[in-house]
């Protein structure tokens, strides 16, 4: 019996453990996605701009109006790979997407230009030549190629799961 609950306990311990880091990451990107961020000197006419995805600080802009794209990801300390986490990521596999999106409210719908390059071409002319307006919403991802840490990143916590029941389940029966 003794045994049992200690396998009960160890088994309980371990679900616990698994669940801490995926909490307090949700906990940290909720504290940093409410911010504004003011570029924009006082007095300065501003747009407010949306930046989010693989930026190296997202949030809403308050920047003066006419700024470029490419100003604007700069400001958002330009490109990362937030999902990998890696400190060694390979750029030249690496492809830029941009994405504006704007709500025309006369007609009802959303407005969304596209820019794709890859991370060591420059970037296109037309980033440099599009007209940015208040409350666009700049959306960034940078794709590249899995590679075999990424799938491991994703089959380990699914077998970790499994064992974890198998172990509970194996331990009920035990009693």
């Amino acid at each position: 019996m003794i045994n049992n609950y200690r396998g009960f306990t160890i088994t309980i311990v371990a679900a616990f453990l698994m669940l801490v880091p995926s909490l307090m990451q949700a906990q940290m990107q909720e504290e940093l996605s409410d911010r504004y961020i003011r570029v924009a000197e006082a007095g300065e006419l501003t747009d407010t701009l949306n930046v989010w995805g693989d930026v190296g600080s997202s949030g809403r802009y308050i920047v003066p109006e006419g700024i470029s794209l490419p100003e604007l990801i700069s400001f958002g300390l330009g490109y990362t790979q937030l999902r990998g986490r890696e400190s060694n990521i390979d750029w030249t596999k690496t492809q830029i997407e941009v994405k504006v999106s704007r709500y025309d409210s006369n007609r009802k719908l959303v407005e969304v230009a596209l820019f794709r390059y890859q991370y060591q071409d420059p970037e296109p002319v037309e980033m440099f030549e599009f007209d940015l307006r208040n409350n666009d919403i700049v959306s960034l991802q940078v794709r590249r190629k899995p590679s075999f840490g990424d799938y491991v990143e994703v089959v380990a916590p699914v077998v970790s799961v499994i064992a974890t029941s198998i172990l509970l389940i194996e331990n009920l029966r035990g009693n």
